[in-house]
């Protein structure tokens, strides 16, 4: 990462090398902003294992394991900011935050009013059924009925996934995953469709009500950063910090531990 911090270092002395030659220039980057102000706000809402709390109430998690080490490698302290997923854009928007390192997806929609860095991960869109209600249902096409009732949570590529592939099934929203699990467990919904691992997880935690039929994802898409547009100096800086974190081999440990094992477990509530 000595290369990153260096790279940082030479970005921030731009301004002393030559005069700017346009207004637009002359506008402080959000990195400079944030190194000025000595902490990185990042916004983010709860998603396991991305985002969560622990039995402290500390929150942890892949998206807080690369917020903490920007910030480190930044120079700066690392501030917090829990969101709600369907208002997290405009929060930015208002200068709530800095940055969104919350699992965010690159969607065309989206990118309408932000602008997203390299990829530094990728989300997978999984689903997990009532076995109970799901007996009679042999093949995902199945779930595509309007006697099907489908729940996510809002304003998520899980939602948007989910409705693309059972337009015709009922979609019922909520603002967290919890009372959407909650609600298949009951029987008052037939599936749960939300980002990987999550519905596995749920899988084998109520293996008693709930089953896994169909192994493959709905879809795949990429993981990124997402700031306020007109600012591709700070892009620049983000996406440097994800190549090299990535080619040091630092993001896949943490992929593999948050991913593709239970050692954490325990510390959540």
């Amino acid at each position: 990462m000595k290369r990153f911090i260096l790279a940082l270092a030479a970005f921030l002395c731009l301004g002393c090398i030559a005069p700017q030659a346009s207004s637009a220039a002359d506008r402080e980057s959000l990195v400079e902003k944030v190194v000025r102000r000595g902490a990185l706000r990042v916004g983010f809402s709860s998603f396991v294992p991305w985002a969560m709390q622990n039995k402290e109430g500390k929150y942890i998690g892949f998206e807080i394991d690369v917020a903490e080490r920007l910030a480190h490698d930044l120079g700066v302290k690392l501030q917090l900011v829990p969101t709600n997923w369907d208002g997290i854009i405009p929060a930015m928007l208002s200068g709530k935050f800095d940055v969104i390192i919350g699992g965010m997806s690159i969607t065309p929609q989206r990118s309408l009013s932000v602008n997203f860095s390299i990829p530094y991960d990728h989300s997978y869109v999984d689903l997990t059924l009532n076995k109970e209600r799901s007996a009679g249902i042999a093949r995902m096409e199945d779930l595509d009925s309007p006697d099907v009732v489908i729940a996510v949570r809002t304003g998520t590529t899980a939602a948007l996934a989910a409705g693309k592939a059972f337009p015709r099934a009922q979609l019922r929203m909520f603002n967290d995953e919890a009372p959407a699990v909650e609600e298949v467990l009951s029987g008052r919904a037939h599936a749960f469709v939300s980002g990987a691992p999550l519905p596995a997880m749920e899988t084998i935690r109520h293996g008693d009500k709930l089953v896994q039929k169909f192994p493959a994802a709905l879809n795949r898409q990429p993981i990124a950063f997402a700031v306020p547009k007109g600012d591709t100096d700070s892009l620049n800086v983000f996406d440097s910090w994800i190549r090299v974190a990535e080619e040091e081999g630092w993001l896949q440990e943490r992929r593999d531990y948050w991913f593709r094992s239970d050692a954490w477990q325990n510390d959540v509530k």
